[in-house]
């Protein structure tokens, strides 16, 4: 692997690189690719009109063909940060105006593109704001594969449209997660169901994992509280910038008015007559068994959610 500038005319300006991550990865083999530090592209879905995409500009690499608004990441920025950062750069997208859903990395070993997939929560007109773009528009599913597009967006389309269908949601079973670890919960058993509340903001789940596709996925969160836990509000998260994304859907409390498990069966069956992937966390079996009859696609125990939040309890 080598790295080498951009030559005059060619990305990320036409008067040349601005950061040491604007030059060209080259492959022994003579391939090359943008973005010394890899590169993330974002791929704005908007229920009504669509996704984004750009009309690159004939000097750009594989000139006047349509892709998403993305580019070089910067020395040690996350894929995700950088690919909104890069579509404001280039498409005008303002900030707070969408949020993560999954994520798709091509990695090549010399070289990484990350796909980042967002849904569009303010609705917004793009602005061409930089020389790169002839054109941006809004393109229904159905029309996307009807444009020439970059070689690279093309060969990733066909399983990105598949996966714009799914939208997970993790049920879980608070009392079984926070009985989990000894820690003290007994003492004060909505605090603690407050305390993992907070921690399910922005959870993360692998997409190999639970068999989704993709890589990262950012899943909204039904936490099923009962007994003395109920009460407790749902965490909120403010955005201020591009750089405070908010990650997936958000952490919801349901309150058991009865049986906890009941009401986490229920919950299960509602968001699975949704249309959504349900994940269902609890270590009980039995409960295990009626969470699966009543239509999640996968289950899974206290343990291994403590595993992706970072450990045990706090």
């Amino acid at each position: 692997m080598t790295v080498v500038p951009p030559a005059a005319g060619e990305p990320r300006r036409p008067d040349g690189p601005r950061n040491p991550g604007d030059a060209w990865v080259v492959a022994p083999s003579g391939e090359r690719y943008w973005g010394r530090f890899g590169a993330a592209g974002l791929l704005a879905v908007d229920a009504d009109r669509g996704i984004l995409l750009q009309h690159r500009v004939a000097w750009s690499h594989f000139g006047g063909t349509w892709g998403l608004p993305g580019g070089a990441l910067h020395e040690g920025e996350r894929a995700i940060v950088g690919a909104v950062r890069e579509a404001q750069e280039e498409a005008g997208v303002p900030d707070g105006s969408v949020r993560p859903r999954f994520t798709s990395v091509l990695d090549l070993g010399i070289w990484s593109y990350t796909t980042v997939i967002a849904d569009v929560e303010a609705p917004f007109e793009p602005v061409i704001s930089d020389p790169e773009s002839v054109a941006l528009e809004w393109v229904p599913l159905d029309e996307v594969d009807r444009r020439p597009l970059h070689p690279g967006f093309e060969r990733a389309w066909p399983a990105l449209r598949e996966l714009l269908s799914v939208r997970p949601v993790v049920v879980v079973d608070a009392a079984n997660v926070v009985g989990s670890v000894p820690d003290g919960w007994w003492k004060d058993r909505a605090g603690a169901a407050r305390r993992l509340a907070e921690r399910l903001r922005g959870l993360t789940l692998p997409g190999g994992e639970v068999e989704l596709g993709g890589d990262d996925w950012f899943p909204g969160v039904s936490l099923v509280v009962e007994g003395a836990a109920r009460g407790i509000d749902a965490p909120e998260t403010e955005v201020e910038d591009f750089a405070d994304l908010r990650l997936g859907g958000d952490v919801s409390v349901v309150e058991a008015e009865a049986a906890g498990d009941d009401a986490i069966v229920r919950e299960v069956a509602r968001q699975a007559d949704a249309g959504r992937y349900v994940v269902a966390v609890t270590s009980d079996r039995e409960l295990q068994s009626r969470v699966a009859s009543a239509g999640a696609a996968q289950v899974r125990s206290s343990g291994w959610l403590l595993g992706l939040l970072g450990g045990t309890s706090r």
